[in-house]
């Protein structure tokens, strides 16, 4: 399994980036998908393959995580924009690789999100 990440870069403290995520190789039992962040891998926005999302505090009203479960991709709409988010942002994937009912975790190789003043 691959996730391949894009759209990190520079913006503006206010300003607006999109993350995204493709999942490709044996994929079919694609379940959960997330975002982390930072050193420590912080959790900061999930969703389900039925789509239910949830987010970290520090995100709550400005990030949005969606998913295209035809192009298995996810995306992070990040809005208003803080210096603290600046940080690498990695992608997560569980999934199941039948028959074994285990979920596997897989990582992006990240991607630099730089917030300046």
């Amino acid at each position: 399994v691959d996730l391949v990440e894009s759209g990190g870069g520079l913006v503006q403290a206010g300003g607006s980036l999109r993350l995204s995520c493709t999942a490709s190789g044996n994929i079919s039992g694609l379940r959960r998908m997330a975002w982390y962040r930072g050193e420590q891998r912080d959790l900061i926005a999930s969703i389900t393959s039925s789509g239910v999302t949830d987010y970290a505090d520090s995100v709550k009203g400005r990030f949005a995580i969606s998913r295209d479960n035809v192009e298995n991709t996810v995306y992070l709409q990040m809005n208003s924009l803080k210096l603290e988010d600046t940080a690498v942002y990695y992608c997560h994937a569980r999934v199941r690789h039948p028959p074994d009912l285990y979920e596997y975790n897989y990582w992006g190789q990240g991607t630099q999100v730089t917030v300046s003043s």
